[in-house]
């Protein structure tokens, strides 16, 4: 069980139901059990999603994210002695599992514990040869967990790039285009680190699309992005003319990231594991099994919180009211990463200010939401996310408490910790981006 206050919320209308189906999201996104999915032994070969790799050489294991140790601990489990060794980075860190070490590295700003761990990566690949087999495990966190910069390029000024962009509403794919020009690693640049000419990167999707080039910045994959994108993201964000000079250099000049059609791509298998859809398909059968209508609304949900808040209740209402999209009892689901832009001082997350504009707009209606980062972190709260309803507004303001102030200040976990709505699990071990379900009850 993932959720550790969950009998807690039960006591809130819909509140067990919500939580069964955010248990199921989140243990399809277990990243121990999507690695034995896709990948299994078959006496002197291992198959991966299909494809069948002879264990002539040895097989090695490097990774970086937050679900590294657990998808490390699946291969080990599942090769055996066909492991030879490997380094993956992780939040965490310390020991090893089995011949594998485990490093930690820094999240969410990289740090020293990420530049020395990046090192040691790359010292272990030079001793993987040309016919060993080699494992890369990459998922969300591994843009900050995994770092070694560009000449010229301090970790402290992709840490304050990075943070900037973050602040300023910034989305993954726009902050990790200008990463990749600061980084010696992300945008495919692992590759040219790499001497195996047989490389299976094994994926947990946090990212809106799945795409390969974001997740963690894209490590062994092509890059999409052009320099002229990056310096573009930093013009809108007004950081452009901020930076340093050498920073702006450090943009324009440092070497290519790997493009499409790259010959290095060619010893490349990259297979998603688990991502966003998965979970929000696991969630809607449960929820199918009790007797909801279910209906995905999107699995690519992106924009500012509190307005994709106000969207989803739109929808919730549009049930209620007319029964469109579907007639009540409805179960609306949707997935992906929002972002919050930073105007008060409060203590909050995405899925917590998207719970709390969600509540203000669905004030009176027979509905039940929650909205939960399936990472178990959210924004600078020690929460997931958070449980409401079409009576959270008014129970608030029973007991003193402004939901529109609190909104307007950012300070959404401060608001659901008062009223005992937020929800709970501490990291995960995962990441598939966010997910929110609403149940649309019959009046």
């Amino acid at each position: 069980m993932f959720i550790k206050n969950r009998g807690d919320l039960t006591r809130l209308r819909g509140a067990s139901l919500l939580m069964e189906a955010l248990e199921a999201a989140l243990e399809a996104a277990d990243s121990y059990s999507a690695v034995l999915r896709h990948v299994r032994r078959v006496g002197n070969e291992v198959e991966v999603a299909g494809r069948r790799y002879a264990l002539s050489g040895a097989a090695h294991v490097v990774g970086f994210g937050k679900a590294s140790l657990k998808m490390a601990q699946a291969l080990v489990d599942t090769l055996g002695d066909a492991v030879a060794g490997g380094v993956v980075i992780s939040p965490t860190g310390g020991g090893s599992v089995g011949p594998v070490e485990v490093l930690r590295g820094d999240h969410p700003t990289p740090g020293e514990n990420t530049l020395r761990a990046s090192q040691r990566l790359l010292q272990y690949l030079e001793g993987v040869s040309e016919g060993d087999l080699l494992f890369v495990l990459i998922s969300g966190g591994g843009s900050a967990l995994f770092e070694v910069p560009e000449a010229g390029v301090s970790l402290g000024d992709i840490a304050w790039v990075a943070g900037e962009l973050m602040r300023r509403g910034a989305d993954i794919v726009e902050l990790n285009a200008v990463r990749k020009r600061l980084s010696a690693v992300k945008g495919g640049k692992l590759l040219r680190r790499i001497k195996a000419r047989r490389v299976v990167s094994l994926i947990i999707s946090d990212v809106v699309g799945d795409r390969l080039d974001t997740v963690a910045s894209g490590p062994t994959a092509p890059d999409e992005t052009a320099r002229e994108y990056a310096v573009a993201v930093l013009r809108k964000y007004g950081l452009w003319e901020e930076m340093p000079p050498h920073l702006r250099s450090a943009v324009l000049q440092s070497p290519d990231t790997v493009k499409p059609g790259d010959p290095l791509l060619e010893r490349v298998h990259s297979v998603v594991v688990a991502s966003n859809l998965q979970s929000l398909l696991a969630a809607s059968q449960l929820l199918a099994g009790k007797g909801f209508d279910v209906l995905i609304l999107s699995a690519a949900l992106e924009g500012e919180a509190r307005e994709v808040g106000r969207v989803l209740a739109s929808a919730a209402k549009s049930a209620a009211w007319f029964g469109y999209p579907a007639k009540p009892p409805v179960a609306l689901l949707a997935g992906g990463e929002t972002v919050v832009r930073v105007r008060g001082r409060g203590v909050g997350g995405r899925n917590q200010e998207l719970c709390l504009s969600f509540a203000i707009a669905a004030r009176g209606f027979p509905v039940s939401a929650a909205c939960m980062g399936t990472d178990g972190i959210d924004g600078n709260s020690p929460a997931a996310g958070a449980v409401v309803d079409g009576d959270t507004a008014e129970e608030a303001e029973r007991v003193g408490l402004n939901p529109v102030e609190y909104l307007e200040n950012n300070d959404s976990y401060t608001f659901f910790h008062r009223l005992g709505r937020a929800i709970h699990t501490g990291p995960t071990g995962t990441n598939v981006n966010d997910i929110f379900i609403a149940l649309v009850y019959k009046t």
